[in-house]
């Protein structure tokens, strides 16, 4: 019996009746909690481990087959490069990042705990829950930012439905930054996608394996027809060369490889989110061919789309919803619908398992009590799509989006600290038990802040904050060499800080958290199953002598 069920037994025996907002509190609390963690928080049961290697392939072709995939190589183009260097720069970025989410990943796939709870060991048990905070605001934000993209997606098919829909009359004002057809996309493909943050993050692997299939044929038929209709000639892209050279042009590679691995800055910290579900840590090594690849091959689509597009429709198109929206014989437009489909399977896909279950793992380790990661995720979609108001985000809030876009500032020295925790100060060795215990040996002292993370965290991020503020506010100018920094912010802020903590731990280490031998997740888990039951047994012997 539960230290709340004792409560309200013993008021009931003196005839008093617990209060409205206490009983309103006990329904809202989860099944399974403890007060402490809940079912979705503890580590993943043996029935729950059911990603295999293609589970994981098909979960980066379902990130990377999107319209922003596709988009990829514009922003590369746009500030100097030829498609060709476009190319490299996304594959560079990609390969790179892979290797960070892989290695970080193998937390989550070997103690089959979350990001949340993996965070506990490296920065202590409740400085932690900063981390946490920080991870959960840009899963939050990208969220929003990613439903407007899928409310292109529903626009499109709407199009293709019923041109109509293109001349409808506007009733919003000016000042709302979005108009009443937008507005109509943006519900549809909201209530579209509330079911599926009702499945539970084992089960919902099918979707990937279905846009998996689906949205490349999506994309190897778009370029085939644009191929056969424009043969993409001598006067599209592919004859754009570089427009900077010399050392201005290895800045600009520079600052896209920052920008791409940036791109995926948020996953690097949570892969333990989804790696836990694996079956064995073997299982995720293929993440890290699958995401460059897959990167790759979207990116160079979105060329040859653009390219074909200056000679069908005379003008560059990156946009893959706006390339297929210029499909408008009937044939065209049933065409577009299928594709507008694809890409809106995809940016569902991705938003759930990039934003939605991230974001919802952090709700969900900071409230155990009342929020699992189905409840996290219905609150983050609410809070992302509709109080942030992305559609004004993305039209009149510039700095405030840039400022949002350089948050690896401070999400690679995270991941920098978590990977030197694991693979060089632990050795590999971590106490599932403990990361659980708020009393235990990762809560480092009564404030329950590991101060060697917090050293290593303001090495990693401090040295890069002049660079970033330029590309917030541009009326800030710095020193050429604080923005060049900037642009190798995620090399540096990775690196020093899992530098800087190896060293802090080597001559002050923890000592207490130092084991010789692991601890298991299945060892917490026999050992939870042996303590529920010696509960039912006492409480069985309790009702037999009263």
């Amino acid at each position: 019996m539960g230290q709340d069920e004792q409560i309200v037994t013993v008021a009931d025996e003196y005839g008093n009746s617990p209060g409205l907002w206490r009983r309103m509190l006990k329904r809202l609390e989860v099944e399974g909690n403890t007060g402490h963690s809940n079912k979705d928080l503890d580590p993943v049961p043996p029935e729950m481990r059911t990603w295999n290697w293609w589970h994981y392939i098909s979960y980066w072709i379902s990130d990377n087959f999107t319209p922003s995939g596709w988009r990829k190589a514009a922003s590369l183009m746009q500030i100097g490069m030829s498609w060709r260097i476009a190319l490299l720069n996304v594959a560079v970025s990609e390969i790179l990042i892979a290797a960070v989410i892989t290695i970080n990943g193998y937390v989550g796939a070997k103690y089959h705990i979350s990001f949340t709870v993996q965070s506990r060991a490296s920065f202590g048990y409740y400085f932690s829950i900063l981390m946490i905070c920080m991870r959960m605001i840009v899963g939050t934000f990208w969220y929003g930012i990613s439903t407007y993209t899928g409310a292109e997606c529903v626009r499109s098919m709407i199009y293709a439905m019923s041109p109509r829909f293109r001349h409808l009359q506007n009733t919003l004002p000016a000042s709302s930054h979005i108009n009443t057809q937008f507005m109509i996309s943006y519900f549809i493909y909201f209530v579209s996608i509330l079911p599926l943050h009702y499945v539970p993050i084992h089960r919902i692997r099918f979707l990937f394996t279905v846009k998996a299939i689906v949205t490349p044929i999506i994309g190897f038929g778009i370029m085939g027809w644009t191929i056969a209709n424009a043969s993409v000639g001598k006067e599209s892209l592919w004859s754009q060369g570089n427009t900077v050279h010399g050392s201005a042009l290895g800045w600009v590679f520079m600052s896209g490889v920052y920008s791409n691995m940036g791109g995926w800055a948020t996953l690097a910290v949570n892969a333990p989110d989804f790696t836990r579900y694996a079956i064995s840590p073997k299982h995720t090594y293929t993440m890290a061919v699958a995401l460059p690849f897959t990167a790759t091959l979207i990116t160079f689509f979105g060329v040859v789309g653009a390219a074909g597009s200056k000679v069908l429709f005379g003008q560059i198109l990156w946009d893959p919803l706006l390339f297929i929206d210029n499909w408008t014989s009937p044939g065209g437009r049933a065409a577009a619908f299928f594709c507008a489909l694809g890409f809106y399977l995809a940016q569902a896909c991705a938003n759930i398992s990039a934003n939605s279950i991230s974001a919802a793992n952090d709700l969900n380790c900071m409230f155990p009590r009342y929020i699992n990661i189905r409840r996290g995720q219905f609150i983050i979609a609410f809070v992302g799509a509709w109080a942030l108001t992305p559609w004004n985000i993305l039209t009149s809030a510039s700095s405030f989006l840039a400022f949002m876009s350089g948050y690896s500032v401070w999400l690679a020295p995270l991941c920098g600290v978590m990977v030197s925790d694991f693979f060089f100060v632990h050795k590999g060795k971590y106490d599932v038990w403990e990361l659980y215990n708020k009393d235990g040996i990762y809560r480092y002292n009564k404030w329950g802040v590991n101060w060697r993370s917090v050293v290593a965290f303001f090495v990693g991020w401090v040295p890069l904050f002049p660079g970033f503020l330029p590309s917030v506010n541009k009326s800030i100018h710095v020193a050429k060499g604080a923005v060049h920094l900037y642009y190798l912010g995620y090399f540096y802020g990775f690196g020093a800080a899992a530098l800087s903590y190896y060293v802090v731990c080597y001559f002050w280490p923890a000592r207490e958290t130092m084991l010789d031998v692991p601890v298991y997740c299945d060892d917490v888990l026999n050992a939870r199953e042996i303590e529920e039951n010696s509960y039912g047994e006492s409480d069985s012997l309790e009702k037999k002598s009263n």
